[in-house]
């Protein structure tokens, strides 16, 4: 199994569980790989003594014939703001001490209780903001290593895309599930806003976060949110959409199903590799039984362009035990919004959150007519990391244009690549849905997917 990284996590799964491939075998194998692609700096740091301890008592139970979970012996990684305990988050920069976190994340929980093995700990933004803390490591894209691997988690769509894990975990506060997505060339689900427990998870700004599985297809990223949803009554922003199978819902299909392609969002400020990829991925959709439209969602320029205030706004609050007062220790892109928090009026914080509610109810509405919406996950391909540095977006729309919306309104979306350019840079779709609704939309980007070019690709690396 010369390239068993790169095999499906549920294949994977069943080849655990039937015994034909143990436990510790994977997780020697895993931690090989990792090991040899150090150089793309996807981790902070990896536990192999605990990965192997993990994988022996997993090994162990599936011989005394216990009950085995829906990820048994399944190696996955954490982003670095997934409280684990015992193990140090350091969320992207070097305020934070050293002492380990007191317990798990619930969603760290809900991963060991069906047989996880978590790898480690994956490198990202400062403070899940939009730039790496200068005197920490940057991971590399596997595709193109002078090229940008989308925020905050960066070191998510490294990892899984480079099959350093089956899947990791990833958080999603303008776009940091979907762009990393995007760039990487893998799946990100933002679920609904609450679908996903955040409990232990260190924030970026508590009302927009999400947080979601990142994996190399649909149905892997399926079995993923599956484990993963459900209330949390220790997470005030919890909701209780109710229990779903989301891998099982795939088999559904979607015929019937009726999803707008707004042609006008696909063009201005976009790249023309991914006007030619929503394309595509729309006449996919129509071969697999989907009724098109040209339906255009709301607009949301309001929430677009306030966004770093709201954001500002709610990371000084975060942030208020160390910052100012250890400014020093702050990357300078983090520290300028959290100053542009602290100078923020409440009167225009009021404002956004009146805009928020406005955009959700439209947005409702617009549902009502359609049953997803196929839009850019972001207006470039993955650019040159001194574009990205130098923020230099010019002709190309906002980045936050198709994924700041949707985390003021809470619909879920799911990002996926679709072919590549003729630079061989990944190229990807998101489809967004009704709250609630993440079966939907998984259900249609299934059909995108078997329907993707190259959708086999993997990355040249050791």
């Amino acid at each position: 199994m010369s390239d068993f990284h790169y095999q499906s996590l549920v294949d994977t799964v069943d080849a655990l569980r039937s015994g034909h491939l143990p436990a510790v075998t994977l997780a020697r194998q895993m931690l090989r790989r990792i090991q040899s692609a150090e150089s793309l700096a996807a981790y902070v740091s990896v536990d192999s003594e605990g990965v192997l301890a993990r994988a022996a008592a997993l090994d162990a139970q599936r011989a005394r014939g216990e009950p085995l979970g829906r990820l048994h012996g399944i190696p996955l990684a954490l982003k670095d703001l997934v409280d684990q305990a015992g193990k140090v988050t350091g969320a992207g920069g070097t305020v934070h001490g050293p002492q380990g976190a007191r317990r798990n994340a619930t969603v760290v929980d809900r991963l060991l209780a069906e047989g996880a093995i978590i790898l480690g700990r994956l490198r990202l933004t400062e403070g899940a903001y939009s730039q790496h803390h200068p005197a920490l490591p940057v991971p590399r894209n596997p595709w193109a290593p002078e090229h940008w691997t989308g925020v905050s988690s960066s070191g998510s769509g490294v990892a899984t895309a480079a099959g350093l894990c089956f899947g990791a975990l990833g958080t999603d506060t303008g776009g940091s599930i979907r762009f990393p997505s995007a760039a990487c060339g893998v799946v990100g689900v933002k679920p609904s806003f609450g679908r996903v427990s955040t409990a232990g998870v260190f924030p970026l700004a508590p009302s927009l976060d999400h947080l979601g599985p990142m994996a190399r297809s649909v149905r892997d990223a399926a079995r993923l949110l599956t484990v993963l949803a459900g209330p949390d009554p220790t997470d005030v922003r919890s909701q209780a959409y109710g229990e779903e199978d989301f891998e099982a819902a795939l088999a559904t299909g979607v015929t019937g199903l009726r999803v707008a392609f707004p042609k006008e969002l696909w063009r201005a400020g976009v790249a023309s590799a991914l006007t030619e990829a929503g394309t595509a991925a729309a006449e996919a959709l129509a071969q697999a039984g989907v009724h098109l439209s040209a339906a255009a969602p709301p607009p949301g320029a309001d929430l677009i362009e306030g966004w770093a205030l709201t954001a500002g706004v709610e990371a000084a609050l975060v942030h208020e035990r160390t910052f100012p007062a250890q400014r020093g220790a702050y990357g300078p892109v983090l520290s300028a919004l959290l100053d542009h928090g602290h100078r923020a009026s409440a009167q225009a914080y009021a404002r956004l959150e009146q805009a928020r509610l406005a955009y959700a109810r439209a947005l409702d509405t617009y549902f009502e007519g359609v049953d997803a919406l196929l839009v850019p996950a972001m207006p470039f391909l993955p650019l040159p990391l001194d574009a990205m540095d130098a923020l230099a977006f010019d002709g190309y729309a906002d980045p936050l244009t198709f994924t700041a919306p949707f985390n003021y309104s809470g619909h879920p979306s799911v990002t996926l690549p679709f072919g590549f350019s003729a630079e061989g840079l990944p190229r990807a779709v998101q489809l967004v849905g009704r709250r609630g609704e993440e079966s939907t939309v998984l259900r249609l980007a299934a059909a995108c997917e078997a329907r993707a070019p190259d959708r086999d690709r993997r990355p040249s690396i050791p």
